[in-house]
């Protein structure tokens, strides 16, 4: 399946059931709205997160694009990002050293693209860590609106992630091209984005 349009917007939302986590992918076009699904994604509950696949319909017959971890369990795993043939487009990986006060991320392409990706504000970083670490308190959600940017070496932003506040999680997505020419690939910045919502605890 190709991009239905070119766009440097979406809308990502996720929704919690009692047996699935939901992710639904819409594009954004320039006056804010919102288009169809374009890729949705359901995995069970207490599944591992090592691998999610994006597929263009409800009966999840036709993939759209997947990423899946290397190793298992591994808190520093580098995820590999597939096209909707298997072929690999991408990657990330958590900084797990940076992430302990504030989380961080690189990402590349095979174009030769890289970037790193981390919590815009440093205040609500450490919030969102004591508030995990506090009985009873930690196991609500959190009441924080969190962001994340990812730039590459000349400071070009690439990627950028915003948390809205709402009744299920949701996610405006902004993929600019960068200075120099490069633009994300939408799946590869998709796949991040759906990664910071469904890895941030790991």
């Amino acid at each position: 399946m190709s991009q239905p349009a070119v766009t440097e917007h979406y809308s990502l939302r996720q929704k919690i059931t009692m047996m699935v986590n939901r992710y639904e992918i819409r594009s954004v076009d320039a006056t804010g709205a919102e288009g169809p699904v374009i890729a949705v994604a359901q995995q069970k509950r207490m599944a591992f997160k090592e691998q999610v696949t994006f597929y263009a319909d409800e009966a999840r017959t036709q993939p759209v694009f997947s990423f899946k971890a290397r190793t298992r369990m591994d808190l520093g795993a580098t995820y590999d990002v597939f096209d909707a043939s298997g072929a690999p487009i991408g990657w990330f990986r958590k900084d797990f050293g940076k992430s302990l006060l504030r989380s961080s991320w690189h990402l590349g392409t095979p174009d030769g693209l890289e970037a790193f990706g981390t919590e815009r504000n440093q205040n609500i970083a450490i919030l969102r860590r004591v508030w995990d670490f506090i009985p009873v308190v930690g196991d609500i959600p959190l009441p924080f609106l969190f962001h994340f940017d990812f730039t590459t070496g000349d400071g070009s932003v690439v990627l950028s992630s915003e948390r809205k506040r709402s009744l299920r999680d949701r996610y405006d997505i902004h993929m600019p091209q960068a200075s120099n020419g490069w633009q994300l690939d939408w799946r590869v910045g998709l796949g991040m984005a759906v990664a910071l919502d469904a890895l941030q605890s790991r």
